[in-house]
């Protein structure tokens, strides 16, 4: 799914950001149908928003989270909350922190950028839709 299309180098050739990397990618992995506008919605939380803050890969996972388990209001979702600390806790756990600035700086090299950084919030995604794609409220999804 998502990792697989990551690690096969998508988003590279097009010099997208980590952000960018996830929901563009998800969107072609999991076929949510977004159009370009929406996924221009990605670009600023690149960098952990420009601000070495919250890792963009991860708040694009959020993202895809809120797409594929919310019907139209957080509040209104019992997953979406679960489901981002899940993502939160499992990527601190395995990476060492959640934010850019000191993922960059354990982690990613110059060839590679921050590869690993990206890779393991799509593994990582993917395994928190395939746990709960029952409970997946957007149609037609490919998942």
């Amino acid at each position: 799914m998502l990792a697989e299309l990551i690690e096969s180098g998508f988003g590279n050739s097009e010099d997208l950001n980590c952000a960018e990397k996830i929901l563009y990618g998800a969107n072609q992995a999991y076929q949510l149908g977004l159009n370009k506008d929406a996924l221009k919605l990605s670009a600023g939380f690149g960098g952990g928003m420009g601000i070495g803050d919250t890792c963009g890969a991860l708040a694009a996972s959020v993202m895809v989270l809120s797409l594929l388990f919310v019907k139209e209001r957080a509040h209104e979702s019992s997953k979406i909350k679960e489901l981002t600390q899940k993502l939160f806790s499992n990527y601190r756990d395995e990476m060492g922190d959640i934010n850019c600035t000191p993922l960059k700086a354990k982690h990613c090299h110059p060839e590679k950028k921050c590869y690993s950084v990206i890779f393991k919030a799509a593994q990582l995604l993917d395994k928190i839709i395939l746990e709960h794609k029952n409970e997946i409220i957007k149609e037609k999804v490919a998942i």
